[in-house]
């Protein structure tokens, strides 16, 4: 297993190319359920290029009905990158943040709904990106959310060898 830095410019780069439009590769879910997830997926595995084929606990998009929970849901993508010790993208909870990283908010203080991107910070400003509520450059704090929690991307897993 090799560790190879996560490529935060290409992750930015790919939220601004589609957070108004939908790439046509991968399916869009906002009539079920929401596209936010799916989303921020996207932008993770354009700065990593990594993904994880694990059935149950990896990440991964093959297609709309072939992908991994934790592709488009909340809290298995919260789940997935701060457990990850294989393939692909891994990070942790925290409260300093760089561009290229998560952020999911909670809007009934219960369960979190809704992962961002984060594309820009300015001082103390986290501005994102996201698909459902389609923005980019978006403070954080225009959000009424309850809770909220940022997750930093340290690195990918990769296997030597492999694509």
């Amino acid at each position: 297993m090799q560790i190879e830095k996560y490529d935060r410019q290409k992750a930015i780069q790919y939220a601004n190319k589609w957070a108004y439009t939908r790439n046509p590769k991968y399916y869009n879910f906002d009539k079920i359920g929401g596209d936010c997830t799916n989303f921020v997926s996207q932008c993770l595995y354009e700065g990593c290029k990594t993904m994880n084929y694990k059935k149950t606990n990896g990440w991964y998009y093959k297609n709309a009905n072939d992908k991994s929970p934790s592709w488009t849901g909340v809290e298995f993508l919260y789940n997935f990158l701060v457990n990850n010790k294989e393939i692909g993208p891994y990070g942790s909870e925290a409260s300093e943040v760089q561009i290229g990283d998560i952020v999911q908010l909670s809007f009934d203080n219960e369960k979190f709904t809704h992962s961002l991107i984060i594309v820009a910070k300015e001082k103390e400003t986290i501005f994102t990106a996201s698909h459902t509520f389609d923005s980019y450059g978006r403070d954080i704090n225009t959000y009424k959310y309850k809770k909220i929690r940022f997750i930093h991307i340290k690195g990918v897993y990769k296997n030597i060898g492999l694509k």
